[in-house]
């Protein structure tokens, strides 16, 4: 099992379907930082309560809005002027690899927020991702995708 959630947000994005899929989500208003935390912390067996919830929404909301946001937005901006333009191009794909670290930088401390949570297997298990999925993408086939890979993952982990 990935300790870290960077390295694990990393091996579960990588699997098939994922970017697809977080990419939809994110497209109805999901963070996909949060969705990927919530992976995690559903695999490391921690409880979801409405205060752990909400906090991490604390951290990750401002993060998402002032820094990466802006940097996605940049960045989409320039896709067709950086097709022919060289130096643009260039400009755009440092632009994206800012975007990444601060995607890395976010799910950090996410995952400094969440450290503090134990695992919990006397408490029943509920579903972080219908937590923290917006109302709008809580229907959306891509959710199951990413539930799908999220276990696979997991099994895979465990040897299962």
């Amino acid at each position: 099992m990935h300790t870290d959630l960077w390295n694990y947000a990393l091996a579960l994005y990588a699997r098939p379907g994922v970017e697809a899929a977080c990419l939809a989500l994110q497209a109805q208003g999901s963070d996909v930082c949060l969705l990927l935390c919530a992976t995690w912390l559903q695999a490391h067996g921690v409880a979801v309560l409405d205060e752990r919830a909400q906090r991490l929404r604390e951290v990750a909301e401002p993060w998402q809005r002032d820094v990466v946001a802006p940097l996605r937005n940049l960045r989409q901006q320039w896709r067709t002027a950086a097709q022919g333009d060289a130096q643009l191009a260039v400009l755009r794909d440092q632009v994206r690899q800012l975007e990444l670290e601060a995607e890395k930088a976010l799910l950090e401390r996410l995952q400094a927020c969440a450290q503090q949570w134990p695992a919990d297997a006397d408490v029943p298990a509920d579903d972080w991702l219908a937590r923290l999925v917006p109302d709008l993408a809580r229907r959306h086939d891509a959710l199951d995708q990413l539930r799908v890979a999220a276990t696979a993952l997991q099994d895979a982990e465990d040897g299962a």
